[in-house]
């Protein structure tokens, strides 16, 4: 069902570019899009290192971490995909993320924070989820949602020019008149991030679910998902607090609820819990 609800929202961002597109000149379209893609093309292939460095994420070897090597080996051959490389975050905020383009270029962070306080049962539940990303192979998806939501806003961007300089002409041939293609302009946007968090939610549920398999145990996944949501709360943002990656970790790094859930990259803990404890017969 998750795999499903991806394609239609892929399939979302898709109609929102060629509406957009349809109200603009092509060669206009043509640029904005190539431009968006040549952006994200870049992004999908350096991006791994880029995060990494964002994070001062360190690759450790299996003599520093041994342990925690085992277990990532462990999980990715139940998996079926080769053993990433591992780093750690000198970070306090206990969260971890995966990135690489396909399970061949995959890797795993954690920070020092989850790693200091994440029981082996629980930590099995993150490393596992992490590994479901991988294999899903979410960063393509991802970089495919960024790319179409990028052109959209460069096409966006353009549509509003023209609306308030030069739109009276379209409007006599049967087009949007200029007012509504600015408030076209304006919202698609808004529209297309919305779906691509949707898209990541998504996707955070799907991992959920493969942890769950990897490990036979939703539970510890259920329970270290509640130890990282409330650690939220009481330990100071570290370098994991960014807006530009913070769909990559297995939990928000920022506070809110309500509406905020709206904008959010990550499903609630609490429905992910419930979620994973339903997988289990756990009520």
């Amino acid at each position: 069902m998750n795999q499903f609800k991806t394609i239609l929202l892929l399939g979302a961002v898709s109609a929102l570019l060629i509406a957009l597109g349809a109200q603009m000149g092509q060669g206009w379209m043509i640029i904005a899009i190539g431009a968006a893609l040549l952006m994200n093309l870049g992004s999908y292939f350096w991006s791994d290192k880029l995060v990494l460095a964002m994070h001062r994420a360190r690759e450790v070897s299996e003599q520093e971490a041994p342990q925690l090597h085992a277990e990532v080996t462990q999980l990715a051959a139940r998996a079926g995909i080769p053993k990433p490389r591992i780093c750690i975050i000198p970070d306090a905020s206990p969260n971890a993320f995966a990135t690489g383009r396909d399970p061949a270029h995959g890797v795993v962070a954690f920070t020092e924070g989850l790693l200091d306080t994440m029981p082996r049962r629980e930590l099995q539940g993150v490393i596992a989820h992490e590994l479901g990303h991988i294999a899903h192979r979410d960063i393509l998806i991802a970089t495919v949602a960024a790319a179409m939501a990028s052109a959209i806003s460069l096409l966006a961007n353009i549509l509003q020019w023209t609306a308030l300089f030069g739109g009276g002409d379209r409007d006599e041939e049967g087009g949007l008149n200029p007012i509504a293609a600015l408030a076209f302009a304006i919202l698609a946007p808004i529209g297309a991030t919305l779906i691509q968090f949707a898209i990541s939610r998504s996707r955070e549920f799907l991992a959920d679910e493969e942890a769950a398999r990897l490990t036979g145990d939703p539970e510890g996944l259920a329970r270290a998902l509640e130890r990282l949501e409330y650690s939220r709360e009481v330990v100071p943002a570290g370098l994991t607090a960014r807006p530009a990656t913070a769909s990559l970790m297995i939990a928000s790094p920022f506070r809110g609820g309500g509406v905020m859930t709206w904008f959010s990259t990550h499903p609630p803990i609490p429905i992910r819990a419930a979620r994973l404890r339903a997988m289990a017969g756990v009520r």
